[in-house]
């Protein structure tokens, strides 16, 4: 199998890291498409000195990586691509490795009737190659090992090829750079893809056994969950914004959930309201918040109630956000210790306002919970917060026993759904986390416009990169403000994707219509323990979920929707 996946535009050092994880936790073959930033980027032997001009004055980043060749430039207009496949050993594997991308260009290239070749002494596809005057149109650097690749091609489609300018590209001071524009192909960026992808299939996919996910095109960054922009994403992404259920539609049995306002519930509440914490089952309209109540439970939500990012499926206020409360993790600690939670699970609104995202909070939480009820497993539900690194790390360093990110949806619908966030990214913070030595969990919700193969490739992707623990739950739309939804999914249908997902090796895989991200957390969390976090042993004795199945007190059934 050949998983392919055309990302968009992803930052360098998020695709480093997917590439990085798929290496070295996939068997399978891969190819991740998709366009830089500006950055320039050095190979083990490159020179600094090839670099022409001050980065920081021209807006680029530079990154020094473990490919061959020197110095190259990325960015918007060129078609990146990397190939994450089994590479066969002996003397001979890195020439003929370089040889197969190269011509993986080649033949995409004459699809539009652009002749190109190879340079001898030249890595690279070149037009015009045996003319008075090479031009380089595409750059190729990889690296081998383990018998699998990493890195790969970077073509020129339409980029600004006055970048290359400011640099020596490849090292190489006598040799012009050109591009499919420069080259009199106007060809679109999507156009090319499907080239390259049908060339890569003949070359990495015998028998043609592959299959391909697309994330959209962006209605632009900051997109607000309703309105006029909703229905552009929603269209961009291949679904009628006006073709799913209405609002009052009746929903099946098996979504109708009773209401049992009891003794339990409201002591529950009562000790929430005077700790003055909120809880995320209020503010995302958990369809479990009575039997959860009741039994107990609640997920805490910190750092405020209102998110930067307005996801078109969630209830959150999205209003500007008041400051931190510095005395809020003390409480959040104080609540697990009157309710006696064994396993305790906190998630947060999105903090772009904030120069670390929340994670400082996140990470006292854990601390004063820990120093109170140092028995309480905790569990984090984190927002990417932005893919920061150092904020990242400080979640990390925390060691919360289990950490969790949602992708919430496949990769066509991420921008329609999730505006403000990204596919590469929620992959590559699941990577980061699995990398620090943590539990990893992700969700998906369903009925916003996916397909079953979507869904199961969507699995693929997040076991790939080592996630241990897997929700799936329907979607059920909050106002008529917010995602339409498309279908209801049934019983039957999340216990085919459960399956699938058992079959992947996940330790734990949590499927069913009412099921959120903290359902049966405790059990999922001790399944990832016992097999060893993530072996394919502990996916066949995970318990299976139903609607409506009843969870012990030390288990916490609900949570937000972080992304």
């Amino acid at each position: 199998m050949l998983r392919v996946r055309w990302l968009g535009r992803v930052p360098y050092s998020e695709a480093f890291i997917l590439q990085t994880a798929l290496h070295r936790g996939s068997r399978e073959n891969h190819l991740l498409l998709l366009e830089h930033p500006h950055v320039f980027t050095l190979g083990l032997r490159g020179d600094l000195g090839h670099i022409l001009v001050d980065p920081a004055d021209v807006g680029a980043d530079v990154v020094r990586t473990n490919r061959g060749g020197d110095v190259t430039y990325h960015g918007p207009g060129q078609l990146v691509g990397y190939p994450i496949v089994d590479v066969a050993t002996g003397p001979s594997s890195m020439p003929c490795h370089v040889a197969d991308v190269e011509q993986v260009v080649i033949d995409a290239l004459g699809t539009f009737g652009l002749v190109c070749g190879r340079l001898p002494g030249y890595p690279g596809v070149w037009v015009d190659p045996e003319g008075p005057s090479p031009r380089k149109i595409c750059a190729i650097g990889v690296r081998v090992s383990r018998e699998r690749s990493m890195h790969g091609f970077a073509l020129n489609v339409d980029p600004d090829l006055g970048w290359f300018r400011r640099i020596v590209p490849c090292g190489i001071a006598d040799k012009e750079v050109t591009s499919m524009r420069a080259e009199g192909v106007a060809a679109r960026m999507e156009d090319v893809v499907d080239a390259v992808v049908q060339a890569a299939v003949r070359r990495w996919a015998p028998g043609g056994n592959h299959e391909r996910q697309d994330v959209s095109a962006s209605a632009g960054a900051r997109a607000m969950a309703d309105g006029p922009r909703l229905h552009i994403r929603l269209r961009q992404a291949g679904v009628d914004p006006d073709g799913g259920l209405a609002l009052a539609t009746r929903k099946p049995e098996w979504l109708r959930v009773p209401a049992h306002m009891g003794p339990e519930f409201r002591d529950l509440r009562h000790t929430l309201r005077s700790l003055d914490l909120v809880t995320v089952c209020e503010e995302a309209g958990c369809p479990n918040i009575f039997e959860c109540w009741a039994d107990g439970t609640a997920t805490f939500m910190i750092n405020g109630d209102r998110c930067t990012r307005a996801c078109g499926f969630c209830l959150v206020d999205t209003r500007h956000p008041l400051p931190l409360d510095d005395g809020e993790p003390a409480r959040v600690a104080s609540a697990v210790a009157r309710l006696g939670l064994a396993h305790a699970v906190v998630t947060a609104v999105a903090r772009d306002d904030l120069a670390d995202g929340g994670a400082a909070a996140f990470a006292a939480t854990v601390a004063a919970i820990r120093a109170r009820c140092p028995g309480t497993a905790v569990e984090l539900l984190i927002p990417d917060c932005k893919g920061d690194a150092d904020a990242l790390a400080t979640i990390f360093g925390s060691a919360p026993d289990v950490l969790n990110h949602n992708i919430e949806t496949v990769a066509r619908l991420q921008r329609a759904v999730r505006p403000s966030a990204g596919y590469a990214r929620s992959l590559s913070v699941l990577a980061r986390a699995h990398d620090a030595g943590l539990t990893t969990k992700s969700g998906l919700i369903l009925g916003m416009g996916e397909e079953e193969p979507e869904v199961v490739a969507t699995l693929a992707d997040l076991r790939a990169v080592g996630v241990d623990i897997v929700t799936l739950g329907q979607y059920l739309r909050p106002t008529a403000r917010h995602l339409p939804v498309a279908r209801w999914w049934t019983p039957a249908e999340f216990e085919r994707v459960a399956d699938a997902g058992r079959a992947m090796g996940f330790a734990h895989v949590q499927a069913s219509p009412l099921t959120r991200s903290s359902y049966h957390a405790r059990a999922a969390a001790g399944a990832a323990a016992g097999a060893g976090s993530g072996a394919a042993a502990g996916a066949a004795a995970a318990p299976r979920a139903a609607a409506g199945s009843s969870t012990s007190r030390s288990q916490v059934p609900t949570s937000a929707r972080a992304s």
